[in-house]
């Protein structure tokens, strides 16, 4: 009987050993006959891995053929992440070494979602010194993978930084918007300026080699290799001599201004060519170096540089323009008729309107005054009154218009904006929303207040009491409101701004530049470009950028000559003949003082040259500078000064009124 039972746990045992065997020779035959090619690529991606090499990007160079921005070979470090259980100890070693937090290499493999066998790249532009130290303990950290790629190389540090922009790893949204496009996490993308407005030209093709890896993911041999394609470069308009020239005047000026006391927080200057539009400098001052960005900045470099003030490209910043933008009345004057160039009034130096009493920047006035002598001297005075009395706001804004002004130029770069021709629309518009921001919410202050009181109360005269009370206050309220009403419509003070370049007035120094040109070259407007020529690595014509016409001024000569003649006296007789005596070219100009409440004046400065055959024109800003001849004008100086290889006599920085 025992036996019996013994035989049969034999037979049950003996059948469930059989099932076990058949079922591994089953997995076993279905593994290796019917998926061979699956668990065949899977082995070779263990062992191979096809690396990419990265193109480099395309070179620029200034209109000379001096190069501005080329590459360099760097040692990256990357990680292949391994899903080993030690991968917490590789990423905290690797950290300690290169000097990072280990959480922001985690972030950058959760960021490329763990992904088996991909590398992340952590570092760039590593120092030999840690490379030798990663090697040293290359055994110990498995998946660290250290290359060689090319990465930005500027020349001349941070001249035209703001200009060219920098480059950076692709963001997340910009990795959305490309993906259909090659792009990858890690990949180095334009980030601002020429760099992301010919981000398609200037991106190579990658190449890839096919690399044989041991278990911890080193390489042991070559398999093949596919050469990257380098991007194409980019020759510039700007002249590398005249950039430099810009930049250390600009500083210079800026340094000098707050010496004297000012604030002085930056400046900016352009350079355009009447002719074309050809823009042969464009400097924004701070600068900033554009390689810091390469490796991407810690917080505390993000908040330094934003402190810095060199962030914003101030060529495309919003100024009043100031004095700068009389000869639009000058031209608006002529060109209708309505002014006489040889008219004078006799200047007492203020202006009189109702009870109010505008002084002009020059006490006791500038005597008896004509068009031309107006601008020479700048005379507040004469200007008021043509605004007023004779042109008023619409033509003044159509004027203003016809120049460009409150539209953007198309320069390359992104960032433009379009400026302000004041009108009484854009006024109430924006008085409103800022009356609406400011009570809106006292309004509701005192409707929430007596809400719960109402809802409480049970007494018709406690209510009848509060209902009253909530009415008082909300009448308060609504004469605050009404205090500043009034001022939602257009009023002759406007006018009276409007007509100095203060007010609703605001261009960037480009479009100012822009409308000098527009007076120099006889009224056409033409587009101002920063590219010359687009060309593959080995020299071919891809693109090439003509000069554009955007529009004439479409006013009779004799406007425009108007206004030539009075920025010429400016400079000989006039506010900026302290600057320009004894330059050897005559220059055609105009200073002038933006007021900015509470703090000190914005300095500004346009000017054309030569004269009568006119090449090149300038506008200078010093923010908080004071006074624009005194501040900007020997920016201006300093260009033409380069630009005709003349030597520039001026010892000091001159003396201007306004």
């Amino acid at each position: 009987m025992e036996r019996k039972i013994i035989e049969k746990k034999t037979r049950v045992l003996l059948f469930i050993v059989s099932f076990i065997f058949v079922v591994l020779i089953s997995r076993l035959a279905y593994m290796q006959l019917l998926e061979t090619e699956r668990f065949e690529t899977l082995a070779k991606q263990n062992h191979m891995r096809l690396n990419p090499i990265i193109a480099p990007r395309g070179e620029i160079y200034d209109r000379k053929g001096v190069k501005i921005v080329g590459n360099k070979p760097v040692y990256t470090v990357s990680l292949v992440y391994l899903g080993l259980k030690d991968t917490d100890r590789v990423v905290n070693r690797v950290a300690g070494i290169l000097g990072m937090d280990p959480k922001e290499i985690m972030k950058k493999l959760e960021e490329q979602q763990l992904r088996m066998f991909q590398p992340v790249r952590l570092a760039t532009d590593v120092p030999l010194e840690t490379i030798t130290v990663l090697e040293e303990q290359r055994l110990e950290l498995s998946g660290v993978v250290i290359d060689v790629e090319p990465v930005r190389n500027y020349h001349f540090g941070s001249m035209l930084s703001h200009v060219l922009g920098y480059v950076q790893e692709i963001k997340q949204e910009q990795l959305k918007r490309n993906q259909d496009k090659g792009y990858r996490l890690g990949d180095m993308y334009g980030q601002e300026g020429l760099e992301n407005a010919f981000e398609p030209y200037l991106r190579g093709q990658d190449g890839a080699r096919q690399v044989e890896v041991d278990a911890q993911a080193r390489p042991v041999r070559d398999l093949g290799i596919k050469e990257p394609v380098p991007g194409n470069n980019l020759v510039l308009t700007i002249d590398a001599e005249l950039q430099k020239t810009a930049e250390a005047s600009l500083e210079r000026q800026v340094l000098y201004m707050r010496k004297l006391g000012y604030e002085s927080k930056g400046g900016a200057t352009v350079m355009i060519d009447v002719r074309t539009g050809a823009i042969r400098a464009m400097a924004s001052y701070p600068t900033y170096e554009p390689s810091i960005w390469i490796n991407g900045l810690s917080q505390k470099q993000w908040e330094d540089l934003q402190k810095s003030g060199a962030l914003p490209n101030r060529v495309l910043q919003l100024y009043p323009p100031a004095s700068t933008f009389k000869m639009v009345l000058a031209v608006a004057g002529v060109d209708t008729g309505k002014v006489d160039p040889s008219w004078a009034l006799s200047d007492p130096g203020y202006y009189i309107f109702g009870n109010r009493t505008f002084n002009d920047w020059k006490p006791g006035g500038h005597g008896r005054v004509d068009m031309r002598k107006a601008l020479s001297e700048s005379c507040d005075t004469y200007f008021w009154y043509i605004g007023h009395r004779v042109l008023g706001v619409d033509i003044i804004g159509k004027y203003a218009r016809m120049f460009g002004f409150g539209e953007r130029t198309g320069i390359e770069i992104p960032g433009e904006p379009a400026g302000n021709v004041p009108t009484p629309e854009y006024k109430y518009k924006r008085n409103k929303a800022y009356l609406d921001a400011v009570y809106e919410p006292k309004f509701k202050a005192v409707e929430e207040k007596y809400k719960p009181l109402l809802a409480s109360a049970t007494d018709p005269e406690e209510r009848q009491k509060l209902e009253k009370a909530k009415q008082r206050e909300l009448r308060a309220v609504q004469n605050q409101y009404d205090q500043y009403k009034w001022d939602l419509n257009w009023q002759v003070y406007d006018t009276l701004n409007m007509s100095l370049g203060q007010g609703y007035n605001e261009y960037t120094p480009l479009q100012l530049v822009n409308y000098v040109a527009a007076i120099a070259n006889g009224g056409t407007r033409w587009k101002p470009y920063l590219v010359e020529k687009v060309t593959s690595p080995d020299g071919k014509i891809l693109k090439e950028f003509k000069p554009q016409k955007i529009g004439e001024v479409g006013v009779k000569p004799e406007a425009l000559k108007v206004a030539q003649e009075g920025m010429n006296m400016v400079t000989s007789i006039g506010t900026a003949s302290g600057i320009f005596s004894g330059f050897p070219i005559q220059v055609a100009g105009k200073t002038g003082t933006g007021e900015v409440f509470g703090r000190d004046n914005h300095a500004l400065f346009v000017a054309y040259a030569p004269f009568k055959n006119p090449e090149v024109a300038v506008a200078t800003v010093v923010d908080y500078g004071g006074k624009g001849g005194v501040a900007a004008g020997p920016v201006a100086r300093d260009l033409f000064a380069a630009y005709f290889k003349v030597q520039n006599t001026q010892q000091q920085t001159g003396y201007s009124p306004e």
